[in-house]
């Protein structure tokens, strides 16, 4: 395998495909009624899962070797924000 930047795009840029595709696949075939059974097969979905834990390892793999670190995390609507929010006016200096 090739140590060159470019190879490392364009794969990632296929492992993304990869992952969304594949998702979107499951949303489509996921019955929108909870009471009904999915039209997948258990095997499938274990396959299916062994999938997105492949693509996301190699991901984490090219991030390694290109010295990124990966923090991505879903966040949810009720967890706070990471963020915080600072008043210009406290960065300013007190009037002496």
């Amino acid at each position: 395998m090739s140590n060159d930047p470019i190879h490392f795009t364009v794969e990632k840029r296929i492992l993304v495909a990869m992952r969304k595709t594949l998702a979107n696949i499951v949303k489509d075939v996921t019955p929108a009624n909870s009471a009904l059974k999915s039209p997948l097969s258990d095997a499938t979905v274990k396959d299916i899962k062994m999938c997105f834990g492949l693509i996301s390892a190699r991901e984490q793999e090219l991030a390694r070797e290109a010295g990124v670190e990966i923090k991505e995390r879903p966040q949810y609507p009720d967890e706070p924000g990471k963020s915080n929010v600072v008043s210009l006016d406290s960065l300013k200096g007190k009037p002496e």
